[in-house]
């Protein structure tokens, strides 16, 4: 059932409300679950038909194998209107021709020879988004949630159909007005919606400064000075042309997508700094992000060293991972080699997509998880305060994951009881035999369960459905869409459908919600709560970046388990400074 809020004015005494703790709590069933009875039953049922999504992904696959046709598209879960639901933003790729014959879309804007590391002034100029056609897949789709179960396509007017080759989205408020605003990225220039609060948007881009040329991929809003305003850190994957491309084939020697080691063209990612006034300045080389380049897919932040500031976590496919600490004073220093999360145990990078911060075994800081290519295992950083360790053998993610290529993840208790689980998003790059479909790319996605040690067991039917679902997934964005307290999941799918995974898990435990507003009325991104529930301490970050391509529900959920109340509840703002609201119940 829905909660009262909980009300602070954050030490202003003047301050009407500052900020607002939303609860809720659920009761759980009389016979706690046991884990025959979990393993039996399905998690998740697919309701997008009956919900009203219509949208297809198109890639725009005709006949030459384009790679950035293989990655995408992106998909967030975000509440537009504030009305408490989450709604909808699916992302469309489209097509890499020319809306007019015989002209191509990148090459035709003059970009200078390709490099590795980064842009030339010519190349900063970038692709027009206005040249690529998405016509194809009908455009970017935004869906207004009814309430009921029920989607309402909303996108004509709504002004979110922009041009482009669409890859991802991240959702936040970068004015503080209140109202949740998109940043969509794309091959070519990236695209700042600013929301009003009742479903419509305006393309702020060339006023905010935020265009961003080339291929990017995943991005995150996140304040990383402490200011109160959300900057914008966005990850780029190769430095691509279709000049580029060379024939590749398949195992079988059949034409195929090439891997990013063909081109050897790695970027270096792009941060943005909010001055506070509706503009940002990219601050990337005062920032020392020219440091390192890689091939970027994954991005999360969040506070991995416990000094109270924001740092943030890379995903690299096929070159070492980057862990941006934040020293302070606008400077990051990659330290993802000298703290272990760089490359694998045997000192190779690994294919990073998807990736998730979050605190598994309760011991107050943040683990890291990584999914990666088929053949290789997840990589589990278990957090050691002054480095990671790799601990996906211990977890039992080593022989589990290795069979699939996973995309969007997260780690989230599913089931509510107390645990963090693991959803992973499944499909190929390259052509396999045609095992679970038509698709040579498609494959079944994975649900695992947490037990305690922590360790993870896959849950069957494979992927918690009552029959498996198979297909070429990329983004997953998870929230609550339907506010009854059970994590639900939207899955993209390149050329195809969306799932949109209604939480079915019967016997789950107790629940609380809590969203975290700051003085101006926004999601504080960043923000940690901790609190004492039983007889352990939980963490849980206010996050909506994670997985891939993706953005996700910024409220903050915690199975209970059997227990029904939540003791020393507190958060530390993205400021520094903390503040306690003492204990919880229904």
């Amino acid at each position: 059932m829905r909660g009262r809020p909980l009300m602070t004015t954050r030490g202003r005494i003047l301050a009407a409300v500052a900020c607002a703790i939303g609860m809720c709590c659920s009761r759980a069933p009389a016979t706690p679950p046991t884990d025959a009875s979990a393993a039996a039953q399905p998690w998740f049922e697919d309701i997008a038909e009956r919900a009203g999504i219509r949208f297809v992904h198109q890639s725009g696959h005709r006949e030459k194998f384009y790679l950035p046709e293989i990655m995408g598209g992106g998909a967030a879960l975000f509440d537009m209107d504030n009305d408490g639901y989450l709604d909808l933003y699916l992302v469309q790729s489209g097509s890499l021709s020319l809306k007019r014959e015989g002209s191509n879309p990148l090459e035709r804007e003059g970009f200078s020879p390709l490099k590795r590391g980064g842009f030339s002034p010519v190349e900063r100029e970038g692709f027009s988004r206005a040249s690529m056609d998405q016509s194809a897949g009908g455009g970017n789709r935004l869906y207004r949630n009814r309430g009921d179960g029920t989607f309402e396509d909303v996108t004509q007017g709504s002004g979110t159909d922009v041009a482009g080759y669409g890859m991802g989205v991240a959702a936040g408020d970068f004015d503080n007005d209140g109202n949740v605003d998109l940043y969509v990225t794309n091959l070519g220039g990236n695209v700042l919606l600013k929301g009003d609060g009742h479903g419509h948007f305006t393309d702020v881009t060339a006023m905010a400064g935020v265009a961003s040329s080339g291929w990017s991929t995943s991005a995150a809003f996140l304040d990383y000075d402490g200011d109160g305003s959300l900057d914008l850190f966005v990850v780029h994957y190769l430095n691509w042309l279709p000049s580029a491309e060379v024939e590749c084939y398949s195992l079988t020697g059949v034409p195929d997508y090439c891997s990013p080691k063909t081109y050897d063209l790695p970027s270096a990612a792009t941060l943005f700094h909010n001055n506070g006034d509706g503009t940002f300045t990219d601050v990337t080389d005062r920032a020392g992000l020219r440091a390192a380049v890689g091939n970027g897919l994954g991005v999360v932040a969040g506070d991995v060293d416990g000094d109270g500031r924001i740092d943030v976590f890379v995903a690299n496919d096929g070159t070492p991972n980057q862990l941006w600490m934040n020293r302070g004073g606008g400077r990051f220093e990659d330290a993802a080699l000298a703290m272990g999360c760089a490359v694998d145990l045997d000192g190779k990078p690994k294919a990073g997509m998807g990736v998730h911060l979050a605190d598994v075994d309760g011991d107050g800081d943040l683990d890291l998880l990584v999914v990666n290519l088929d053949g290789e295992s997840d990589s589990f950083y278990r957090n050691e305060k002054t480095f990671f360790r790799d601990d996906a053998v211990s977890v039992g993610l080593r022989t589990i994951s290795r069979p699939f290529t996973r995309f969007g993840a997260a780690m989230l208790d599913f089931d509510n009881d107390g645990r963090l689980d693991i959803y992973e998003a499944n499909g190929r790059v390259g052509r396999q035999s045609e095992l679970y479909s038509s698709d040579p790319y498609a494959e079944p996605n994975v649900l695992l369960r947490g037990v305690d040690g922590p360790r993870f067991e896959q849950v069957q039917p494979r992927g918690g459905t009552r029959t498996p679902l198979v297909g070429t997934s990329r983004a997953a964005a998870f929230g609550d869409i339907d506010n009854d307290g059970a994590m639900d999941i939207v899955v993209s799918n390149r050329d195809g459908k969306p799932y949109v995974l209604h939480n079915v898990v019967s016997d789950r435990g107790h629940w609380v919600m809590f969203r975290v507003l700051d003085e101006h009325g926004r999601d504080a991104l960043g923000a940690e709560l901790t609190m004492t529930v039983g007889s352990r301490s939980i963490r849980r970050d206010v996050r909506a970046a994670y997985s891939y391509l993706a953005s996700n529900d910024p409220r903050v959920h915690v199975g209970l388990g059997k227990d029904t109340s939540v003791r020393d509840v507190s958060v530390r703002w993205p400021d520094g400074k903390n503040e306690k609201f003492g204990d919880v119940a229904p």
